[in-house]
């Protein structure tokens, strides 16, 4: 394996780790944001209003995402066998 394949693989990786994390991410930010405006609009201070409703949102994501992530990291482990069997 040359360093050029280790990279690709780095990348590869790199790469699939992203999209398995962007819908939590994502998710956790637009509520998060929402929440923050919310309480800054309100003047509600309440720090257990900036959690619930966030753990709540991910875990849903989570679950609906679930199949994605899983197919994702399915074909990650394709390549990288392929990649061991051709030597």
């Amino acid at each position: 394996m040359t360093g050029a394949d280790a990279l690709d693989i780095a990348r590869d990786a790199i790469w699939v780790t992203v999209e398995i994390a962007a819908p939590t991410m994502v998710v956790g930010l637009v509520i998060g944001l929402t929440v923050a405006l919310f309480q800054a609009l309100t003047q509600i201070q309440e720090m257990t209003l900036a959690f619930v409703p966030k753990i709540l949102a991910i875990f849903v994501v989570l679950i609906l995402a679930l199949p994605f992530m899983s197919d994702a990291l399915n074909g990650f482990m394709t390549r990288i066998s392929e990649r061991i069997v051709a030597g």
